[in-house]
């Protein structure tokens, strides 16, 4: 009947071929079938049904022989897998000079028959990932929590390169979160520059996984990730352990090696291990496991704006401004004190950044309007340098 309609205003050139083909949602060659057919049959609007949903198809089984396949699996061969199964029938079809038929035919008429259950794919294929040929092209991000030093469980936050495997960054903390993850980037980019990209799993400090186990969700960025897009770099997520195979072979070499390693400096606090780490482990490690690149050259990025890197490298929280000038902040109250450039900011939208260090600043689109320590107190002066990792 809508076809009728559409036919209709096309005669009367109410609708061109193309607009009567689009408000029925085929092509022009589709509806010229159409007219073409229905015209013929005089106006039998059942000429313009699908015949193929009439007509059986040539290739499908007769009903005997499904249930002679089903019989026979039944009289001997319950239990067995369908591709052993399957083998033996097309033997068996071959001794009676019938044609054989498919592996998947004869799952499809076992399963529809309720005797082989139906069972979850299997993963994809994975394929080794060559390294990347340039330094700086790709930077993987990975953390291990074990007992480094007797009676304590740290976690050692490895920042490496694709393409050689140097550690660019190494150090230990209580527990990996936000803050290790920009430790981490801030000493890579001010010892060798900005890269391209950042490949890490999918904790929930680097992504929002609205479905446990599922995508992520590159809309709804998490610190880490909008500190990532403000500076240029692509954040890759990685879906399988497979993919974070070169982390995790780092991280087998630094359970055995390390943790011998302190036993034997006597260390024992985070501090002590840290500066063990700089001084002397990262650069014994790399000079015995990184590898040669496979191209010339660099991706690296030099980032002149070095000022700026621990205002991008930090925790942003909007908050609204208080009637006393006051914007509270987990419990802290951060006083905003006068401004020449504004009498008041009561009932104002500002930022609050939350350092690696702990320490706090309060800004209002551009301008920085105070900075405070972890315990809230104002520095008295908003010329302090931003807090941000040393290359060194």
């Amino acid at each position: 009947m809508r076809f009728q309609e559409v036919y209709e205003g096309w005669r009367e050139r109410r609708l061109s071929q193309s607009e009567a083909a689009e408000i029925l949602g085929v092509c022009e060659r589709s509806f010229r079938r159409y007219s073409a057919r229905y015209e013929d049959s005089e106006g039998d609007l059942n000429s313009l049904a699908d015949r193929r949903l009439s007509q059986a198809s040539k290739r499908k089984a007769a009903t005997g022989e499904i249930d002679a396949l089903i019989a026979l699996y039944l009289s001997r061969f319950i239990g067995w897998n369908v591709k052993h199964f399957c083998s033996h029938y097309s033997r068996h079809q071959e001794s009676l000079g019938q044609s054989t038929r498919s592996y998947t035919w004869v799952k499809s008429a076992l399963q529809g028959a309720g005797l082989v259950p139906k069972v979850a794919g299997r993963g994809k294929h994975h394929k080794k990932r060559d390294p990347k040929p340039l330094v700086g092209m790709m930077i993987h991000q990975d953390a291990s929590t074990h007992a480094w030093v007797p009676g304590a469980h740290w976690d050692l936050v490895v920042t490496m390169d694709d393409a050689t495997s140097e550690h660019l960054s190494m150090f230990f903390c209580p527990q990996e979160g936000t803050a290790s993850s920009f430790h981490g980037i801030g000493q890579t980019i001010a010892r060798y520059g900005l890269f391209c990209s950042f490949y890490t799993d999918r904790g929930a400090h680097y992504f929002t996984t609205p479905v446990a186990g599922g995508k992520v969700d590159k809309t709804n960025l998490t610190q880490v990730g909008r500190a990532c897009k403000q500076l240029g770099i692509e954040h890759i997520a990685a879906y399988s352990p497979q993919a974070r195979g070169r982390s995790e072979r780092a991280f087998r070499t630094h359970q055995d090696r390390l943790v011998k390693e302190l036993a034997q400096q006597g260390i024992t606090t985070m501090i002590e291990a840290n500066v063990y780490l700089e001084q002397t482990y990262r650069a014994q490690h790399n000079a015995e496991f990184a590898r040669t690149p496979a191209g010339a050259g660099s991706a690296f990025v030099p980032y002149v704006a070095q000022a700026q890197l621990g205002d991008i490298l930090c925790e942003q929280h909007e908050r609204i401004v208080g009637n006393d000038n006051t914007v509270r902040f987990e419990g802290l109250k951060l006083q905003i004190p006068e401004q020449e450039m504004r009498y008041s900011y009561s009932r104002t939208t500002v930022r609050v950044h939350r350092y690696v260090d702990g320490s706090l600043s309060v800004w209002h689109g551009p301008r920085l309007l105070e900075r405070f320590d972890v315990r809230g107190i104002a520095s008295q002066t908003t010329a302090m340098q931003t807090p941000i990792l040393r290359a060194a």
